[in-house]
């Protein structure tokens, strides 16, 4: 309480996935514990995300609750924002991409805008029976969670040798709805794997979403080599923290303390993961498998993860 009534400035990212109702009760929050007469309690709001990548996820029987009271489950429906005169800033320079014309076609899947030209642009890169395990760390962004993990369990099964179990370590509090990583983590080698942390140290070896291969074990450190790096990375357990924040009585400032930890090695298996899960991740080299898009902006996420056009392989064809 001693937090949301020091507040100033509230950041929000990924405003895309944030339903109108969720705004609507952060609006209710703020206003019990600032002031009850000013939209947001009189917080200053800055929301960032593209509106055009991922709809906010509404189920059917919330749909048929919020339908009664929303026009739009986007954010932008909130009653609260309704009364404010917020300001747009667009944000127009692009730098996962450099390619003009995989630019081009991304921006008119972006905007809705795909005609028979930007379908052959697209499906170029259409290749029938491709095997991602040809070399250079192909992910496969899928749109369901049991397609990745399909494939993800038959890959390691197929691999020769034994398997290796990775159990995290989790001191005091940390909510399983929290944790950042497998408790279990089952691995072989050979097996293609996605760093889900950054490296924090001075040599930057790897950041969340790099994709490589496990090349052994020894002892605390499994070993780590990347398509496009002529080293290994020597992974060690890394430690994610849960913080409270407090308010500290003198100062007025924010404190954090640290009430629980989670250690495990910053490695999950990766021949596929959902496209959901890819927002906000940059890849070199992905196949896609957009078939059964069932979301607004999924195919347009999927497309966009890939730094280039030469980096992207469709497993089935797009279509109008």
């Amino acid at each position: 309480v001693n937090i949301i009534k020091s507040l100033d400035l509230l950041i929000i990212d990924e405003i895309s996935m944030v339903r109108a109702d969720t705004l609507d009760a952060i609006d209710s929050a703020l206003r019990r514990y600032k002031n009850r007469y000013q939209p947001f309690g009189g917080v200053q709001l800055l929301m960032i995300g593209d509106l055009q990548q991922l709809a906010p996820v509404v189920k059917d029987e919330d749909r048929e609750i919020l339908s009664k009271y929303y026009d739009s489950y986007f954010f932008f429906g909130s009653k609260a924002l309704s009364t404010t005169e917020y300001v747009s800033i667009e944000l127009k320079h692009i730098y996962r991409q450099n390619d003009q014309v995989f630019i081009d076609l991304l921006n008119k899947s972006r905007d809705n805008n795909v005609d028979q030209e930007v379908l052959k642009g697209l499906n170029k890169r259409y290749i029938p029976d491709f095997d991602p395990d040809s070399g250079g760390g192909y992910i496969t962004l899928t749109t369901h969670n049991y397609q990745a993990q399909q494939i993800n369990d038959s890959k390691l099964e197929k691999l020769p040798g034994r398997t290796h179990s990775f159990t995290a370590t989790i001191k005091d509090e940390f909510p399983e709805l929290s944790y950042p990583n497998s408790n279990e983590l089952i691995l072989k080698v050979g097996a293609q794997v996605m760093f889900v942390k950054n490296d924090l140290s001075r040599d930057k070896l790897f950041f969340n979403g790099k994709i490589g291969k496990v090349k052994s074990f020894e002892d605390d450190i499994i070993v780590v080599k990347c398509p496009d790096d002529d080293f290994n990375i020597r992974v060690e357990m890394v430690e994610w923290q849960n913080v409270k924040y407090t308010i500290n009585d003198e100062t007025k400032e924010i404190e954090e303390e640290v009430i629980g930890t989670f250690t495990q090695y910053p490695l999950k298996l990766a021949w596929a993961i959902t496209i959901h899960k890819s927002q906000g991740l940059t890849f070199e080299r992905a196949v896609i498998d957009a078939c059964a898009a069932f979301a607004h902006g999924q195919v347009y996420v999927a497309l966009s993860r890939c730094r280039s056009l030469s980096g992207l392989v469709l497993s089935s064809r797009i279509n109008q």
